[in-house]
């Protein structure tokens, strides 16, 4: 029987990645969020799991090896709701994301973000971890592709290291290429598009096809209960202005686990 993959989950606000991949069969080692109304939850929820605060303060010293990092870096540099100005942000943490990466190796990184890094910093981020030997994977994933009653598209990087090395040294993505899709389906084939400047030999894969996939893997209305009928005015619900930014700034579990359970079918191969 292969071993329970582990995950570390950077960012990790109320818990969306870390309820999806415990799904799909992973198990969670340490956490990593800041703000104070998520690490009540995240305690409550995983009161069990190491948990750190500031990310700028973590590393191999303080965070035990895992399989599998994931996380959804701070959306504001990229979204457009702000300024966009990307790496230029001093609130731009993908470097401390990328630093924990380099120090732990993790064979799998998941990270997320809002469809504004595609014209923000996104080749960045997909050059930083190929010259970290990793095989990068981008798509873009709508919430209501699980049936959730919004669209909520999100970007979300996959990136495998074993491919990475295969590539490397034999030229070849290997079995887990096959999980990855290079064509086929449809949907908005971030990494591979036209004019990004992807040299011949990269380590990117086109994705379409597994974004064809996400889509057809809805119709679960097991997922989603119907919303009750009551006011849009709430009074005296605690913390109701902290449940509202966490849940909107969470990865939907149900988008989580699906990419999860992939990467656990991946692992069973090797």
């Amino acid at each position: 029987m292969m071993p329970e993959l582990t995950f570390g989950s950077l960012f990790a606000g109320i818990g969306g990645f870390d309820l999806g991949f415990e799904r799909a069969g992973m198990k969670c080692a340490w956490q990593v969020e800041i703000d104070d109304f998520c690490q009540k939850v995240l305690e409550k929820h995983w009161p069990g799991v190491d948990r750190h605060g500031d990310i700028r303060e973590c590393g191999r010293h303080n965070l035990e090896p895992v399989d599998v990092i994931c996380g959804g870096f701070p959306c504001q540099p990229h979204s457009y709701a702000g300024k966009r100005k990307g790496k230029a942000d001093d609130r731009n943490l993908w470097p401390e994301y990328l630093r924990l990466v380099r120090e732990i190796r993790p064979r799998w990184v998941v990270g997320e973000n809002v469809p504004g890094l595609i014209s923000t910093m996104l080749d960045e981020v997909l050059s930083d971890l190929e010259g970290e030997a990793y095989t990068v994977g981008t798509l873009v994933v709508p919430a209501v592709a699980f049936d959730a009653p919004h669209r909520r598209d999100r970007v979300f990087i996959v990136a495998d290291a074993e491919r990475g090395r295969l590539q490397q040294g034999a030229g070849s993505a290997g079995q887990a290429g096959q999980r990855w899709p290079e064509s086929g389906g449809s949907g908005e084939d971030v990494a591979d598009s036209p004019g990004r400047g992807e040299q011949p030999g990269s380590s990117r894969r086109n994705v379409r096809g597994l974004q064809n996939e996400v889509l057809q893997a809805g119709g679960n209305t097991n997922y989603w209960a119907p919303e009750p009928d009551v006011g849009r005015v709430a009074h005296g619900v605690p913390s109701r202005v902290d449940r509202l930014r966490a849940l909107g700034n969470a990865v939907v579990p149900q988008v989580a686990e699906w990419i999860g359970r992939q990467i656990v079918e991946v692992e069973a191969t090797r």
